[in-house]
């Protein structure tokens, strides 16, 4: 079984995935940042100085200052500011992942069309396959040139 299991490791393809798994993490981890660290207060600012961060919905009815405060109070709230960073999040991703495929698949070149040469051709009086070297027709054995 530990042979098995080390062949199944080493195939290229579950590697491949392992290094993808590993870089796509560290890549989120960096497309959050930048949604939270720098797309969101740009946002917020050209709405009027809003934090997403800080967009929630206190369902226990209390005020609090902030969401640090209410979840700190122990308080049920419902954060929609943070769904709306997570959907910003995916977006970019999404667009980041859509723009790496569009030019991988500009470098991969089409594979050339392999050409046919043809081996036989059609009787033009009675429109059957003959061979290419065929003077004559053995079909309806007309003359053909």
């Amino acid at each position: 079984m530990l042979k098995e299991f080390k062949a199944f490791a080493m195939r290229g393809n579950v590697l491949d995935l392992a290094i993808g798994v590993i870089i796509g993490g560290a890549f989120g981890k960096i497309v959050t940042s930048f949604v939270a660290d720098v797309i969101m207060p740009l946002i917020g600012l050209i709405l009027g100085k809003i934090n997403f961060a800080n967009l929630f919905i206190n369902l226990n009815g209390e005020d609090y200052t902030s969401l640090t405060a209410a979840q700190e109070a122990g308080a049920p709230t419902l954060n929609y500011g943070l769904f709306i960073n997570a959907i910003v999040d995916f977006l970019i991703v999404a667009l980041v992942i859509f723009l790496v495929i569009k030019g991988i698949n500009k470098l991969q070149r089409p594979k050339p069309e392999p050409v046919v040469v043809p081996t036989s051709k059609k009787c033009v009086y009675c429109f059957t396959e003959i061979a290419l070297e065929a003077t004559r027709c053995p079909n309806c054995t007309s003359q053909l040139e």
